[in-house]
């Protein structure tokens, strides 16, 4: 969590607008990408060529172009605005969605599902949201977008099924390329616009700090797990849908019939873990204790084909092991970066994120045509064995917060000394200031920590 001090007690109506409509414009986007997973599956094999390969290229072929140019982007948003970068990229996940919906061979649906990916305007929005908020506002914002992809897929998994009776998939990838012109119109005349655009290196990566972040052995563990985990997820899509229509005899039209009960009780099941994750301070266990129910889960699933029942238990487990482990993972990047590479490691984190739903894609597709669901679902649980062998190592989390302190313009000297009296007050663990930035970064421990202290320190925001 990133705090800051300022005195304030709220949101202002432009830092709400500002978040709620930067929230509209990502889960818009998000919508768009998902909508074809629960049904695409199903839909490739009537192209010519449309191998199970080719299927789960095109599944998952978003995510390699999404991974490579999201922080390229945000440093362009950097030297030419945030809003142009966010614009640019929607127009071009519309070129993909107009491209996947004309296309008339599996070949030219992974090209537009991979033009869909280069439209790669995360880092973007993240950064224009710090630009639009306050720090002790921040949290809150990131959140609101945060929360708003979590329910862009839950949304697309119960709505996809429907819309693929009503219109199909090509009118479904007709319908992202209108969702992506309504998120430019949200960008354009919703969004505000930033007064002063700067970097914020709790919310963007520094290329300076890519070194740091990346020899980092406890962040690389958590790198690697959200890799693993998207990996698991969208290779499980490639077989998924097909055996709940080939297999349980369940008609496409009604998988949201599956997936909405299975969603809404991973959720109701998972809230009580994280509470003892956070507040019990178990968070080490209870992450690996989801790390292995996700591998059970898996390979439940693989022995469960030709079940509905059986089926639908196990992806209640999948799905509430799958919502634990993503909401816990960007917590724990947050505790374990430190607090003036945030963003660098948040960055490199999202990479890895749709990295994964590549090589799911890509991977699942081929366990697929030579093994089956049942090898799909067989590797998903090898691969949460070797992501529980690689998480097992991880360091016991401290919990502490990060917290931003506005300390105006300093000389280096000036800095380190500041940062060596942050230290003393009560509650602060680690303190970094950054002069060209005039903000002072801190990891603190919220229970003990001393504000009126820090705000003594604290200057106004220009």
């Amino acid at each position: 969590m990133s705090r800051g001090y300022s005195g304030a007690t709220g949101m202002t109506a432009t830092e709400r607008r500002a978040a709620i409509s930067l929230a509209g414009v990502f889960s818009l986007r998000m919508l768009g990408l998902f909508l074809v997973l629960p049904v695409f599956a199903l839909y490739a094999g009537h192209f010519a060529g449309g191998t199970p390969l080719l299927i789960g290229l095109a599944i998952g072929a978003y995510g390699l172009t999404q991974a490579a140019l999201q922080i390229p982007f945000g440093l362009l948003s950097d030297r030419i605005g945030r809003k142009p970068v966010i614009v640019g990229g929607l127009i071009l996940f519309a070129i993909g969605s107009v491209m996947a919906a004309t296309a008339d061979s599996i070949h030219g649906i992974i090209l537009g599902r991979a033009v869909q990916g280069s439209g790669a305007i995360a880092a973007a929005v993240m950064a224009l949201a710090a630009d639009l908020t306050r720090e002790d506002h921040r949290t809150k914002a990131m959140a609101m977008i945060g929360m708003s992809i979590g329910m862009a897929f839950a949304v697309a998994l119960v709505l996809g099924p429907s819309l693929d009776a009503w219109i199909g998939v090509q009118g479904i990838f007709w319908l992202t390329a209108a969702l992506a012109l309504a998120g430019i119109a949200v960008v354009v005349f919703i969004v505000p616009h930033p007064v002063v655009s700067r970097v914020h290196r709790d919310a963007e990566t520094v290329p300076r700090q890519f070194g740091r972040v990346l020899r980092d052995g406890s962040l690389l563990r958590l790198d690697a797990g959200i890799l693993i985990l998207h990996m698991i997820l969208t290779a499980g899509f490639v077989a998924i849908p097909g055996v709940l229509r080939d297999h349980a005899g369940l008609a496409s039209a009604l998988h949201w019939r599956v997936y909405l009960p299975v969603l809404l009780g991973s959720i109701a099941a998972m809230v009580p873990f994280i509470i003892m994750a956070e507040r019990g301070h178990r968070m080490k266990s209870v992450f690996l204790g989801a790390v292995l129910v996700l591998g059970l889960a898996e390979f439940g699933l693989s022995r469960s084909v030709d079940s509905l029942g059986r089926m639908v238990a196990m992806l209640w487990l999948f799905f509430t092991a799958f919502n634990l482990l993503e909401a816990m993972l960007p917590s724990l990047v947050s505790k374990t970066a430190p607090a003036e590479s945030k963003g660098t490691a948040m960055g490199v984190y999202s990479s890895s994120q749709f990295l994964g739903a590549f090589l799911g894609g890509a991977l699942g597709g081929w366990m697929l045509g030579h093994h089956g669901p049942q090898g799909v679902f067989l590797m998903g649980a090898g691969l949460a064995c070797l992501w529980l062998a690689v998480a097992a190592g991880m360091r016991r989390p401290r919990y502490l917060s990060s917290y931003l302190l506005r300390v105006g313009a300093l000389d280096d000297g000036a800095a380190q000394r500041l940062a060596a009296r942050l230290t003393q007050v009560r509650g602060v663990a680690e303190a970094v200031v950054i002069a060209e930035d005039g903000v002072a970064y801190l990891k603190v421990d919220q229970r003990a920590l001393d504000e009126d202290a820090l705000g003594e320190f604290s200057v106004a925001e220009a």
